[in-house]
């Protein structure tokens, strides 16, 4: 089973974390989620790397601030800046020695990005590997929901706008029935050809745990940001970089300017495939994670930074969301 607990950050927002494999592993995987999403997104890629890897890598998923049961935040640190310098305390408090894997969807990605560009040198010392799933290093440039741009243009506007008035509503999270009533729009817009039941329930039951300041508040950066220039100066990592060819949210051409910026990346464009890359391709994703964790654990280990940023506490098991997947 899963060992939980929590991060507390320096401005007293609570990270709920859960891990498996030693704490002294030669390497940790941390595995980052989308935005509105939680650490549940990873269910599949969890479980199969516990079985591929064993003792030789720690697993480990958080959920963000302001998302799954970790706590909310006040409005000003719903930025990518503030998620950029999360990870670089979670990469001290849950891994302060050996090698570390960054894995990030879609925000999460940024994420990993934006704690490249923030903290190059921590960065550097500590991260081995990379695996870029359904994310962007360039905000919405891409971002046409699979439509025309002009009607693209128009959604998004309302969604900006829409967007800054749920970043109002604090700590509140969206009514779980509206979300049910929704889930029409909710396939169409993150899942490609086929979808899981099981899914498309779990992402409702995801959203239904994120506050709507996060929901909203996290937007104006997302679409903001760019970071290619960042990327470059990775490309000696081992990396990969999946997509799906039906992602409405971050087509292929994110995934291949990242590809470009990291020459030495592993491409893989799946056909019928949408925005949840791992639920939809899970052997897909698996396969490429494996790839880069093998490369990791075939290289010479480099020396072992490490700065305390943040506490751990392990308050033992932790009760699962008030709406369970299988009910959402």
């Amino acid at each position: 089973m899963p060992e939980q607990s929590e991060v507390r950050l320096p401005d007293g927002v609570r990270l709920h974390v859960e891990a498996t494999g030693p704490a002294d592993a030669e390497v940790t995987a941390i595995l980052l989620h989308g935005w509105t999403l939680d650490a549940r997104s990873w269910h599949r890629q969890l479980s199969a790397l516990r079985e591929a890897v064993g003792a030789g890598v720690r697993l480990v998923a958080y959920d963000a601030r302001g998302h799954g049961r970790s706590s909310c935040m006040p409005l000003r640190t719903a930025t990518l800046a503030q998620l950029g310098d999360d990870l670089a305390a979670v990469v001290d408090a849950l891994a302060p020695n050996g090698r570390v894997v960054l894995v990030g969807h879609s925000m999460g990605g940024m994420t990993i990005m934006e704690y490249a560009h923030r903290h190059p040198d921590h960065f550097a010392a500590r991260t081995a590997g990379l695996a870029f799933v359904s994310t962007t290093a360039e905000g919405h440039t891409h971002t046409v929901y699979g439509l025309s741009p002009r009607i693209a243009r128009l959604i998004r506007l309302a969604e900006t706008t829409g967007a800054g008035v749920l970043a109002r509503c604090g700590a509140w999270r969206p009514p779980l029935a509206l979300l049910r009533a929704l889930r029409p729009s909710i396939r169409w817009l993150l899942f490609g050809d086929h979808c899981d039941p099981t899914d498309i329930r779990l992402v409702t039951s995801a959203v239904a745990h994120a506050s709507l300041r996060s929901i909203g508040g996290f937007r104006a950066s997302i679409g903001a940001q760019h970071r290619l220039e960042t990327l470059a100066a990775l490309a000696h990592l081992p990396a990969a970089a999946l997509v799906g060819d039906r992602d409405r949210l971050t087509p292929p051409p994110c995934a291949q300017s990242i590809a470009a910026a990291l020459p030495a990346t592993e491409l893989t464009v799946c056909p019928g495939a949408g925005h949840m890359l791992m639920m939809e391709r899970p052997d897909e994703v698996n396969a490429a994670l494996l790839g880069v964790l093998r490369q990791v654990l075939g290289r010479r280990p480099a020396p072992a930074v490490g700065r305390p940023a943040a506490r751990v506490d392990r308050p033992g098991p932790v009760a699962p969301p008030s709406a369970p997947v299988a009910g959402a």
